[in-house]
């Protein structure tokens, strides 16, 4: 017998997520299951009862009686008391759980003989487990709603412009912290035209801000930061006081800070002090994205906005449903993935398989029994024999391929070359006609020219090089142009057509190779 799927109203003060959308809802009937939604559950998100039950749900008047039939529920935030007594015995939940932070909610659930899935606790390390990343998700929206919030609070325009009445500076960004909602920041950041600046303690995402259109600055201390999973560690006491002087220079000379923070299971570090709050510049903005954590910033009430020292210091715990419709959308879509996994027979049946890393990871409560925390996923090993090659790598440099530097030709080998080819330079010098000298000249000089100017350019830019050299090189046009109307004797009919022929040929590669030229370098243009 299918089972069904509940989806109760979230009852957490502020928010505004659903667990599921309606296009979703006709996605998880097709995999066999009956889905019922609470009456008004998607209201805030803007999803009316009346486009859930077209989607195929049912529609529940009352909270009891949507737990009391569901025998899945999915929630977004973890149940309170009053959720965790209204669900069946030996029901799943798929909720965010945290349970590191939340071990008396765990032991509740399992006295209800639950199964219970943490989409927090996906291990993230896995790369098929992407699809299922709600905290990913919900990471990039609230990054973007950061810079929304950010760009509301700030009285001047993000983008620099010159007008009329004078000229208007870009605003200057930092972003503490380059995880997905810091990327998320700094992509959106830049494409509102602010000068944006990041910093992580993961050294391997400098290539990522720069990608995103930002400036990594570097803290001047060498450790190494990522802690897995996504995170980063706790940096020792060096590294902390070098970062400290790094962000009291970006205080004093950026309008915006945005923080993102956050250490699993920890409250989130203190990176701006009182006194970097006190340096900005007045009219300034703070936005602390780790604010439901305790807050980046010493001055960040969570929750609030508030000005100290003339610096406005945004603590909204809320930032993703500030965006409910779309963060409802993708939250709803990680589950549905997650219910593929579970349910690949189609039938409306689930399976928590705990010997899929996955499912293990994710799966904190199986049938009553506490199973977190999981082992670590094994993850696939590198092979040491490919280590090996790239170690080797300098030693490919005697190649000679295109764009790669080569090392210079051994002198025996050259003066063997050079000898040949001046004994073939003699006999053609020797026996060949007058005319034919200055032609074959030119001939060996630009075999040379491009030789030298082709070999040793890096291999992304042939496309462009050669079609603008092949343009340039359409200059027989008038070599052809001489044969058709020659200025003494007129040249015999199959000369002056190869000639004609040579000319439609040279036009097209003229105009085309601009052209195509123009088209590439386009590409590399902002």
């Amino acid at each position: 017998m299918p089972l069904t799927i509940g989806v109760p109203r979230e009852v957490f003060a502020g928010e505004k997520r659903v667990a599921t959308v309606p296009d979703v809802v006709e996605k998880l009937i097709k995999l066999g299951f009956k889905v019922a939604v609470e009456s008004g559950a998607g209201d805030a998100a803007n999803f009316s009862n009346d486009v859930y039950r077209s989607a195929g749900a049912e529609i529940v008047e009352g909270a009891a009686t949507l737990w009391a039939t569901s025998d899945i529920v999915f929630k977004v935030r973890g149940p309170n008391a009053e959720e965790v007594g209204l669900l069946r015995e030996g029901g799943t939940l798929v909720s965010f759980i945290w349970p590191a932070q939340n071990p008396e909610l765990l032991q509740q659930l399992a006295s209800r003989k639950a199964t219970v899935l943490a989409i927090d606790a996906l291990p993230r390390q896995l790369s098929r487990a992407q699809k299922m990343d709600a905290l990913t998700s919900m990471a990039g929206v609230a990054g973007y709603r950061a810079v929304i919030e950010a760009a509301n609070a700030f009285g001047r325009f993000f983008n620099g412009q010159i007008t009329a009445a004078g000229k208007i500076p870009p605003a200057k960004v930092f972003i503490a912290g380059a995880g997905v909602a810091g990327l998320a920041a700094i992509g959106t950041a830049a494409s509102l035209g602010a000068i944006v600046r990041a910093n992580d303690t993961r050294a391997e995402v400098a290539d990522q801000v720069v990608s995103l259109g930002g400036e990594f600055v570097k803290v001047d201390y060498e450790e190494e930061g990522s802690g897995g999973g996504g995170y980063a560690k706790v940096m020792s006491d060096g590294f902390q006081q070098a970062q400290r002087a790094m962000y009291a220079k970006q205080a004093k000379e950026v309008d915006i800070i945005i923080t993102t923070a956050l250490i699993p299971g920890k409250p989130a570090p203190k990176l701006i002090t009182a006194e970097m709050v006190q340096s900005m510049k007045p009219g300034s903005v703070i936005v602390d994205m780790a604010a439901e954590q305790g807050g980046n910033c010493e001055l960040t009430e969570p929750g609030q906005v508030v000005v100290k020292h003339g610096v406005t210091i945004v603590g909204y715990t809320d930032l993703v449903s500030r965006l409910s419709r779309q963060s409802s959308a993708l939250y709803a879509n990680n589950l549905f993935r997650l219910t593929e996994e579970l349910c690949k027979t189609k039938d409306g049946i689930i399976n928590v398989n705990m010997d899929d890393d996955a499912i293990r990871g994710l799966t904190v409560i199986k049938e009553g029994g506490i199973t977190w925390p999981a082992p670590a996923p094994k993850l696939p090993a590198t092979p040491l024999a490919a280590a090996k090659p790239a170690a080797a790598a300098p030693a490919a440099k005697k190649g000679h391929g295109h764009g790669s530097s080569s090392e210079p030709m051994a002198g025996q080998k050259m003066a063997i070359m050079f000898g040949v080819a001046a004994v073939l330079f003699l006999l053609i010098g020797a026996y060949a006609p007058a005319k034919f000298l200055g032609h074959f000249t030119v001939f060996v000089l630009a075999c040379f020219v491009g030789y030298m100017v082709v070999w040793n350019v890096k291999p992304a830019l042939h496309t462009p090089l050669m079609s603008v050299t092949n343009a340039i090189s359409s200059i027989i046009a008038i070599g052809a142009l001489v044969q058709i109307a020659p200025s003494g004797e007129l040249s015999p009919l199959w000369i002056r057509s190869l000639a004609i022929g040579g000319i439609v040929l040279a036009t097209i590669n003229m105009f085309g190779g601009f052209a195509v030229t123009q088209r590439m370098l386009a590409m590399f243009r902002k």
